[in-house]
């Protein structure tokens, strides 16, 4: 059946989610077997449609950061009276990012590239947790729990994608191998997880939809530096 006919009869309260993850299934960054070097059984994508996928990936996953900040937000601080009190201090802050983009541009290729996959390896455990959490709070609505769930699967499927554009990159010379190093440290977890709040769980949504934009805009760059003539 095509999809306009599964999402149209699917019942009012469950029509968003169900057309969000039948979408998301659909162009995920892993969805088809794909290679970078032409291995059996899978199918060799060019690095600009590599690019395309992780950055569209990107964007699906930044929305989703951004609608569940809103939503957590307007539910549980309606008043905004205790969010001007809020520390918010993201567990991402030792990892040196570029601020703006004309310093995005004058980092080494390497270099930026090593700062998409360590922003993204260090959200791993960080999401699993706060989806753990997020399930414990029963009043919060469904819909907003499963987009936790989607949220933190999206991060290990752009993973996976970046770290295909590195092999990529590799193969053709572009980079060197050092970044192959990067993919295997554990994530960055805060000393005092087990004590999470309902303010640590606002904060980290507020951090993770800033370092969401931040893979966004990187691999935009990237991209317009190794394929200047694709639409940059």
């Amino acid at each position: 059946l095509p999809s306009s006919f599964l999402c149209v009869t699917v019942s009012a309260v469950w029509v968003g989610l169900v057309c969000l993850l039948f979408y998301s299934r659909l162009v995920r960054v892993g969805a088809a077997p794909i290679c970078t070097n032409g291995q059996a059984g899978c199918h060799i994508l060019s690095l600009a449609d590599l690019f395309d996928r992780v950055i569209q990936h990107s964007a699906r996953m930044h929305g989703i950061s951004s609608d569940l900040h809103s939503e957590f937000e307007q539910y549980f601080f309606p008043s905004k009276n205790h969010i001007g009190r809020v520390n918010r201090i993201c567990h991402t802050s030792t990892i040196l990012t570029p601020n703006g983009k004309e310093n995005a541009q004058r980092l080494a290729r390497e270099e930026l590239t090593e700062v998409i996959l360590k922003l993204l390896v260090a959200w791993r455990d960080p999401l699993w947790h706060f989806q753990q959490s997020i399930a414990h709070h029963h009043d919060f609505n469904n819909f907003s729990s499963n987009k936790a769930l989607e949220m933190s699967d999206m991060v290990h499927e752009l993973r996976k994608g970046v770290e295909k554009v590195a092999e990529k990159m590799q193969m053709l010379g572009i980079i060197s191998n050092s970044v192959n190093s990067l993919t295997s440290p554990e994530a960055l977890i805060p000393s005092d997880r087990a004590e999470w709040r309902l303010m640590k769980d606002y904060v980290l949504l507020y951090c993770f939809r800033r370092d969401s934009n931040k893979v966004q805009n990187y691999l935009k760059i990237l991209k317009c530096r190794i394929i200047p003539q694709h639409e940059c």
